[in-house]
């Protein structure tokens, strides 16, 4: 149910604006097929949706949180400089 196909870009390419969609009556959206594309959004995928009670919701592909996750465990991991005396 996606109301305005065009996409908007800003000048480096690296923000979308990808239009409207409704929320069905069991609270299902489609995601525009070209944020689908540009995000390799494939049938099957598991996305993970956030949300912010100021900011407003996030949909992102779990694996690519999953990463994000890691790295961050990756960093505590390390032991933690000292501080530089003064």
């Amino acid at each position: 149910m996606f109301h305005d196909h065009r996409c908007r870009h800003n000048h480096d390419g690296r923000k979308h604006i990808f239009g409207t969609v409704k929320v069905g009556e069991r609270g299902q959206i489609v995601i525009p097929k070209e944020a689908r594309e540009i995000f390799d959004i494939k049938p099957g995928d598991t996305l993970m949706v956030l949300g912010d009670e100021e900011h407003g919701i996030a949909v992102v592909k779990a694996e690519k949180f999953r990463r994000i996750a890691e790295e961050m465990l990756r960093i505590f991991e390390k032991t933690p400089e000292e501080p530089p005396e003064e």
